[in-house]
């Protein structure tokens, strides 16, 4: 993978690459504003509260500053990762995002095949659009996860764990953050959740076990479908005993998504998982909450984790995702800047821009005096107070 950034950015100046298309995050995100509808815009970037947390999530990056180092070859640079058990050529994973039918007509396929196609992991989310099933299918290339929010049927969990290990996904991803919905100004000034408009529900809609929750199925009765879904959806009730059981429902990894606290960390090893995501579900959840970086440092700090820390929320630049790896992550989840490309040109948007991240990382990694990342740790960085 060496010189990927220098080839880029070759493609660029001499006139291969396509200029139509943006080159950075903040076009990316301004041609989505534009390309988007303001319910949907606003469901994908908005926030918890007046949206301080997803504020925090950029701002954390900021009191922390890259060391480079000179005079040393960096001729030859890989971004290898390693995570889940396997060797990886980045640390970079697609994090679930729902509901993509609103972004764009492929939805998650686009998502998933563009991630296939850039070797990098795809998190299904449990509110997508098309069914696990259906996503495997046309898209069959790939590593696949699944993420999963905890119903207040288990009988649901585990027909959808179930499903899940049949269709060939590797993981199941709990969020642990979203046992309600999160306080969010902008849905409620529109008065828009895509659930309510049938959005999002093919995988509960495909389900067996919720179908036989219905008197008649979604497609005779979409309003009373669609409110037994509601019922079912997010459980307050989820506690520590319930994730240990769905860890013993099944033999891939099991990884919790959505805790910042270090003895949340420390339980969810001791319950059963195999990786955690330190996230705040990218500031969605809980307004004034930490920030997921500063919540990795904290997790971290000590160095006597026996466990794999994955990280999400805030990600938008090359240079976060080397902070984050110094301060202890295994592999960053790329979220809301995806979604900004998924928009404007369905995979191929996905694609250029996943394209770009890995230039970036390249060029990132060389000019600070990095060959691969096992080289990062805490010395590789300095904090400003």
């Amino acid at each position: 993978m060496t010189d990927e950034g220098t080839k880029y950015q070759t493609k660029i100046f001499t006139g291969v690459e396509n200029r139509k298309l943006p080159q950075s995050v903040d076009e990316w995100r301004g041609m989505a504003r534009s390309t988007l509808t303001k319910d949907a815009w606003d469901y994908l970037e908005g926030g918890a509260g007046e949206e301080d947390t997803v504020h925090e999530n950029r701002s954390a990056f900021k009191k922390w500053r890259i060391r480079p180092r000179y005079l040393r070859d960096v001729s030859k640079r890989t971004m290898e990762a390693e995570f889940l058990g396997q060797n990886r050529e980045s640390p970079f994973i697609l994090a679930p995002i729902g509901v993509q039918s609103i972004l764009h007509k492929d939805g998650e396929i686009a998502s998933a095949r563009a991630a296939a196609k850039m070797n990098m992991p795809f998190i299904l989310s449990t509110v997508s659009s098309i069914t696990m099933e259906e996503i495997v299918k046309k898209s069959p290339e790939g590593e696949k996860w699944l993420q999963l929010y905890p119903s207040k049927d288990k009988n649901i969990i585990r027909s959808f764990i179930k499903r899940a290990e049949k269709a060939g996904y590797r993981a199941i991803v709990v969020t642990a953050d979203t046992t309600m919905l999160g306080w969010r100004e902008r849905d409620l000034n529109n008065a828009y959740l895509p659930f309510l408009r049938g959005e999002g529900l093919a995988n509960f809609f495909s389900d067996p076990v919720f179908r036989r929750r219905l008197e008649k199925p979604p497609e005779e009765d979409l309003i009373k479908a669609i409110m037994e879904f509601i019922s079912v959806y997010v459980n307050p009730f989820f506690s520590w005993e319930d994730f240990k059981e769905i860890c013993s429902t099944t033999e891939i990894p099991v990884i919790l998504k959505g805790i910042t606290h270090r003895e949340d960390v420390e339980l969810a090893f001791k319950s059963g998982a195999r990786a955690v995501v330190i996230s705040n579900h990218g500031g969605r959840q809980v307004d004034g909450a930490i920030s997921s970086l500063d919540a990795l440092e904290e997790v971290t700090e000590s160095g006597d984790l026996k466990g794999e820390i994955l990280f999400d929320s805030g990600f938008r630049h090359a240079a976060d995702a080397l902070k984050a790896i110094a301060l202890g992550a295994s592999g960053i989840l790329i979220g809301r800047p995806y979604a900004y490309a998924l928009s404007v040109a369905g995979q191929e948007g996905i694609e250029l821009y996943l394209e770009q991240v890995l230039a970036e990382m390249d060029l990132e990694m060389g000019l600070s005096g990095i060959k691969n990342l096992k080289e990062l740790n805490r010395e590789s960085l300095y904090r400003k107070y």
